[in-house]
């Protein structure tokens, strides 16, 4: 199960990266390979920085081992306390330049689990995410639409299930106010066959990039002001409040002791805060918080 899901997830990185610095014509990935001690696991970082389009891009494969499940694991499934385990992944976040392209976010991962010689308990997790900071109803309309695509093989009603999983995950209680747009969601997939489930994390992890690269293509080249650099300054500060307080991911390589600068890749390179910000009535900012960071049905339920 490890080396099928190893040799996709490291092509899937290569492909994301390739068809990124095809968009940004400019600047290329360093690959940054490191291990942890004591073969508790290893990684491939590939970082884009100062690029003509993204002014940061991420995409990180690792793979770790431990003796013991940490709380951001066994939160939702205690009963893997005590198991030691092996986890898998790709994650990537995407920060362009222009604040009139959005920010993405993908991963995709792969759990085992094991205690006294019991069988292996297994899983599969993921999905896509956009945060834009200027909204386009086209854009999210293609978004949500690569979404139900990836879903529509696998029955009836996976779609919407994944696009509320989404929805409901990337929201900020503290705000009281969604991340981005939303896109797709799950975790702990291990009803029916390895086949199946491993086929639907596929499916997903070959979506984004089909998903994301034509919008971004689109808005690169827009045209912007500094107010408008401001404000995707001030929302990027949303990115990393979620990341350091909610993400589950975050959370778990920090608390498996992972490679704090692979796990932080997410955030981006350049964010403020500003104290009680409130956009103006009617602008365009207001917009985004008033309609695209409401959870919609951008795409016909299945």
């Amino acid at each position: 199960m490890i080396e099928q899901v190893k040799h996709y997830l490291l092509e899937l990185q290569a492909d994301i990266c390739a068809q990124l610095e095809v968009v940004d014509g400019r600047a290329s990935f360093i690959k940054d390979k490191w291990e942890k001690p004591n073969g508790k696991g290893d990684g491939l970082t590939r970082v884009l920085t100062n690029g003509a389009v993204f002014e940061q891009a991420g995409v990180n494969y690792s793979i770790v081992h431990g003796d013991d499940m940490p709380a951001s694991a066994t939160a939702l499934r205690p009963e893997l306390a005590g198991c030691n385990f092996t986890a898998l992944g790709v994650s990537l976040v995407i920060h362009p330049l222009n604040p009139y392209a959005p920010t993405s976010h993908a991963n995709v991962r792969f759990f085992i689990a094991e205690k006294d010689g019991a069988e292996p308990i297994w899983w599969f997790g993921g999905g896509f995410d956009l945060t834009p900071y200027y909204g386009f109803d086209e854009d999210c309309i293609a978004w949500h639409q690569s979404a139900k695509n990836a879903c529509i093989p696998f029955g009836k009603g996976t779609h919407t299930k994944y696009k509320k999983w989404c929805d409901d995950y990337f929201y900020m209680k503290h705000r009281d106010e969604q991340r981005g747009i939303g896109g797709l969601f799950f975790d702990d997939l291990n009803t029916g066959s390895f086949e199946d489930c491993f086929a639907f994390m596929q499916s997903v992890g070959n979506s984004y990039i089909t998903a994301y690269r034509p919008i971004i293509e689109k808005r690169k080249d827009t045209p912007y002001t500094d107010h408008q650099r401001q404000f995707q300054l001030y929302r990027r500060g949303r990115y990393v409040e979620f990341n350091l307080v909610y993400d589950r991911g975050t959370l778990f390589g920090l608390q498996t002791g992972g490679r704090t600068e692979s796990i932080l890749m997410s955030l981006p390179p350049l964010v403020r805060w500003e104290y009680q910000y409130e956009p103006e009535t009617g602008s365009p900012e207001a917009k985004l918080y008033d309609y695209y960071l409401k959870p919609q049905e951008w795409v016909n339920a299945d």
